[in-house]
């Protein structure tokens, strides 16, 4: 009978030394230094294996090759993993819009899924872009596409801005 285990192995960074290093930075730099590997991501991006792929001005872009270690009972992959993905998007491009000194949580995302993400999908890209940025409140929204641009899931968020964090 064949061996059908699979194994993961899985590293990561200490969390709390690069919220450490964030200290003193806009969220826009804190965000390039994490792409450019100056500050380690965060452990969750390690354990589903994705990648912050870009960043501007109210907008962050993730990136994501699903395979069959993210799949569900069913034989997909699991919508956890689009929404972290749309949750991580969206939270990222209001983090660009942060000063220094400021920072954020999310009070609400809604998330639709529209067609199932399997491991022959391929590349994913995760576009996450804020609505609104006001001094207390922000909005995004997001879209998780893949390489030709067919929609897999969408949605959105509101984030509270927390001042002197």
């Amino acid at each position: 009978m064949p061996d059908n285990n699979r194994s993961l192995s899985i590293t990561w960074d200490d969390p709390h030394a690069a919220f450490a290093a964030s200290k003193g930075l806009s969220g826009i730099e804190y965000m390039h230094k994490m792409i450019a590997g100056a500050i380690a991501a965060p452990p969750i991006m390690k354990l589903l294996d994705y990648r912050l792929a870009r960043v501007a001005p109210g907008e962050a872009v993730f990136e994501c090759e699903p395979g069959e270690r993210h799949y569900n009972p069913i034989g997909v992959v699991h919508g956890g993993l689009a929404m972290t993905l749309l949750d991580s998007a969206m939270g990222c491009a209001v983090h660009t819009t942060l000063l220094v000194g400021t920072g954020y949580t999310t009070l609400e995302v809604k998330v639709n899924l529209v067609r199932a993400i399997t491991g022959a999908s391929g590349l994913m890209r995760c576009i996450g872009k804020v609505v609104y940025a006001g001094k207390r409140i922000a909005t995004a929204e997001a879209r998780l596409e893949d390489a030709s641009g067919k929609l897999y899931a969408h949605g959105t968020s509101t984030c509270m801005i927390l001042n002197g964090s």
